[in-house]
């Protein structure tokens, strides 16, 4: 019986193997055909959207994921409290004491009117608050943006001879910045950010600083004419001709002096950290101060130059004034392709940066729609493409914020400020622009990182040196090629 039972048994687990044999075959040689595109692209957008491993599916379910997933707020603010708005409010104003003064600045380095400055530290960080997942990251003008707009655009269009129409290019070129941006989040296509890699990056961002500082010397020294050219050879030479003829000396006197000011202020505040809110109020107070002393001086009828007449008010709208047709169009969308690229280099750097010291992971992809939606408001409202600040991020972190309602505070801090000081600025001297622009280029030039770059990678070296000479002896546009 034993001999019988076992014999059976061998012969079923032979048939059973050989019967699997073909099976496995099959499945070898018919293999089944890859996703096509469409099908990729609708699998990013639902794990874009939805929350990984929801199998189960409902309309209500899934509108209420959907929302969730462009709408982080509805996540953290069921356990928002007075606490932690207490510490938004206090972040949000110390904020808007340094984002008013620079958002002015770099409306001029971007060769726009300085009310342009102010409406972008409005809607964007509004739209940001309800859709970006960085808790301490500050949004508004930036000092490298500015720069690729008003060194790209102008080769368009020359903001002095037609600035109407350079204006409207760069409402353009916001939308074009912000559906780029959008898009990357929306198809997970981060990777392409990768292609400016830290060490391009770095070398990019110093070459950038040298430029901007170079070009301040304008407000500085109070020169009227001076080179459109961005390199640093253009400048210098512009630089040299002007002050071999008749030229003002006290703009130069009020612009080093305050800027004298605000570094000694943010070195105090770098020594105590108790003092932080010295680095956010230097630069109003420079502002208010410099302003008073023009006015009650008359400078102005001595050579000062003054920023006059700044538009006050709600921003007003200017979808009208995008220009999807036209010559200029195919030079709007590639200059806007790059103004998201590096905007968003620089945002997801800057809140990966905090977002590691608070302990939490910050989302690409949501980032870049947060980014690429916020812009696309801001190009129907009169504000230029605006991304994530490094020196109002960290004065916004040292302050206390807890969540993006500190952005929130500050654009209605801003807003509060267009409908009543605006008309105070008149006797600003534009040496005071230079100065607050002068004094956040040190944060750009990371000599330490750099010799860190030299000691692990010569290859990454050599990338970091190739964009850092191309934007200082080329254009911003061959400073990126080099870098990438």
């Amino acid at each position: 019986m034993e001999s019988f039972t076992i014999e059976p048994t061998h012969i079923s687990e032979n048939v059973v193997q050989e019967s699997s044999r073909p099976n496995t075959a099959n499945l070898v040689l018919n293999v089944p055909e890859p996703p096509s595109i469409r099908e990729k692209l609708s699998l990013s957008i639902k794990e874009a959207i939805l929350p990984r491993g929801n199998k189960s599916f409902s309309l209500l379910r899934w509108t209420i994921s959907a929302l969730r997933g462009l709408f982080p707020v509805l996540q953290w603010g069921r356990q928002y409290d007075f606490k932690s708005f207490r510490g938004d409010l206090m972040a949000g104003v110390t904020l808007a004491s340094l984002g008013i003064p620079q958002s002015i600045g770099y409306a001029n380095l971007a060769k726009l009117d300085p009310q342009y400055g102010l409406y972008t530290s409005v809607v964007p960080p509004l739209v940001y608050a309800v859709m970006g997942s960085s808790r301490e990251l500050a949004i508004g003008p930036v000092a490298v943006v500015s720069l690729l707009l008003s060194s790209m655009v102008q080769k368009v269009v020359d903001p002095t001879v037609d600035p109407i129409a350079y204006t409207k290019l760069v409402f353009t070129v916001t939308l074009f910045a912000g559906i780029f941006q959008a898009s990357f989040g929306l198809f997970r296509l981060g990777f392409l950010v990768d292609f400016l890699s830290h060490a391009a990056i770095v070398g990019f961002m110093a070459g950038a600083a040298i430029v901007i500082g170079t070009q301040q010397l304008k407000g500085l020294l109070g020169i009227t004419h001076f080179t459109n050219n961005t390199d640093v050879v253009s400048v210098t030479k512009s630089v040299w001709l002007a002050v071999h003829q008749p030229w003002h000396p006290n703009n130069f006197l009020i612009g080093c002096s305050f800027l004298i000011f605000i570094l000694i202020a943010r070195f105090m505040a770098r020594r105590n950290k108790k003092l932080f809110w010295l680095t956010a109020i230097a630069p109003l107070l420079s502002v208010i101060l410099s302003t008073l002393l023009v006015f009650v001086t008359r400078a102005d009828k001595h050579g000062v130059k003054i920023i006059q007449h700044v538009n006050g008010g709600l921003n007003p709208n200017s979808a009208k004034q995008i220009q999807l047709t036209g010559p200029y169009l195919g030079e709007c969308a590639k200059i806007g392709l790059i103004c998201a690229v590096i905007a968003l280099t620089e945002a997801i750097a800057v809140g990966r940066s905090f977002a590691s010291i608070k302990g939490y992971q910050l989302d690409g992809n949501k980032e870049m729609m947060a980014m690429g939606f916020m812009n696309i408001a801001g190009s129907i409202s009169s504000c230029y493409v605006a991304t994530g600040s490094f020196s109002r991020t960290a004065v916004n972190f040292s302050a206390g914020c807890k969540t993006t309602v500190s952005n929130i505070v500050m654009s209605i801090t801003v807003i509060i400020a267009l409908q009543l000081l605006t008309r105070f600025l008149y006797y600003t001297p534009v040496a005071i622009l230079a100065s607050i622009i002068l004094s956040a280029l040190p944060g750009l030039i990371d000599i330490k990182e750099v010799c860190n770059i030299w000691q692990v990678d010569k290859m990454d070296f050599l990338a970091c040196s190739g964009a850092f000479l191309g934007v200082l002896f080329g254009s911003v546009e061959i400073g990126l090629l080099a870098a990438v």
